[in-house]
């Protein structure tokens, strides 16, 4: 039976570059939506805007064991994603304010950040519908002879979808490079896991599919990095699939508009599990091992701080996208 890695399971020697990259990676995830929600409460942007906070260990995780030419994809909350895969922080955030200067030039906003140069194949706002993309994508890769992957995250809310049965199933008919990740907060959009799936271990529906799987902390990055790291080897080697349940927690709701999320969970399991911050854990954990310092750490912070200061900077002063161009980047099929 597979079996989730957790601290003892992991050597506690950690490479101090690889710490410095997967702790700042984190806190600049953290601290950029922390900035992000306030933007929102003033007024700077609007819509809709889904927030990653407690989940940041599966993006600085997952994403850190690819190469800068494979492919990532996501559902709406992929801030998170778009900024391990080295999105510009400015550009990202001038997206979120609908700025001209924005990823997507302010058109599509905080669930639609795309960034073709550094394979960022985008956020997507309807629940599954980008895992037959992704399963596209790894068709791509194949029909190529490359030997590129693309990592798929998504919630446990696409689960009982049908778009995700069938990019599984079509995945590992075919061999298709594609790492699927299901970030578990056990809510979907509020609803409790036991009360949407027959099947509440979710990696055991890759069982089906006949494909490898595996659960993991997803609280704990570096469980997360071996894990994925793993699934990227095969995939790599023959273009085997694999699905991947990392079991993590949102600390906000589910959007700027469920701020608490005090409908369905209790204060006191919110409470609970922030004592599992993968921040503070991972911090204390390299501080520990003497991978990092003390002073390290205080660099680190003042750096993301300034680096999401000048994002917000950016943000402010990106002008307004021009009225005409609501008539351009529209596909039109003669």
């Amino acid at each position: 039976m597979a079996k989730t890695l957790n601290h003892q399971d992991v050597a506690p020697v950690i490479e101090p570059a690889l710490a410095r990259k997967l702790l700042s990676q984190m806190m600049l995830i953290r601290r950029f939506e922390e900035k992000a929600a306030e933007a929102y409460a003033l007024g700077k942007i609007g819509g809709f805007l889904h927030l990653s906070i407690g989940e940041e260990a599966v993006a600085a995780g997952a994403i850190s064991v690819l190469r800068p030419d494979d492919y990532a994809i996501s559902t709406y909350r992929e801030h998170g994603h778009c900024l391990a895969k080295g999105s510009d922080p400015k550009r990202v955030m001038a997206e979120l304010y609908g700025r001209r200067d924005g990823l997507s030039k302010g058109k599509g906003g905080s669930m639609h950040l795309f960034d073709k140069t550094h394979g960022f194949l985008g956020g997507h706002a309807i629940v599954g519908a980008h895992l037959p993309l992704a399963a596209g994508v790894g068709f791509a890769i194949k029909y190529r002879g490359e030997d590129r992957v693309i990592v798929c995250f998504f919630g446990d809310g696409a689960v009982p979808q049908g778009e995700f049965h069938e990019a599984l199933n079509i995945a590992s008919l075919w061999k298709l490079p594609v790492i699927f990740i299901c970030e578990n907060n056990r809510y979907a959009m509020g609803t409790a896991l036991e009360r949407a799936l027959a099947e509440t271990e979710i990696y055991k529906l890759g069982r089906s599919y006949r494909m490898p799987c595996e659960p993991v902390d997803g609280m704990d990055v570096l469980a997360v990095r071996d894990v994925v790291a793993r699934a990227v080897e095969r995939a790599r080697a023959d273009g085997t699939p694999s699905l991947l349940e990392a079991r993590t927690y949102r600390f906000r709701g589910h959007s700027m508009r469920d701020p608490a999320a005090a409908v369905y969970r209790t204060k006191e399991e919110v409470e609970r599990e922030r004592l599992r911050d993968p921040i503070v854990l991972f911090r204390a954990r390299a501080l520990e091992s003497g991978a990092l310092t003390e002073s390290d750490v205080a660099d680190l912070e003042k750096s993301v701080n300034d680096t999401v200061d000048e994002a917000v900077a950016f943000a402010d002063g990106s002008p307004e996208p021009p009225e005409e161009w609501l008539l351009t980047d529209i596909y039109k099929k003669d």
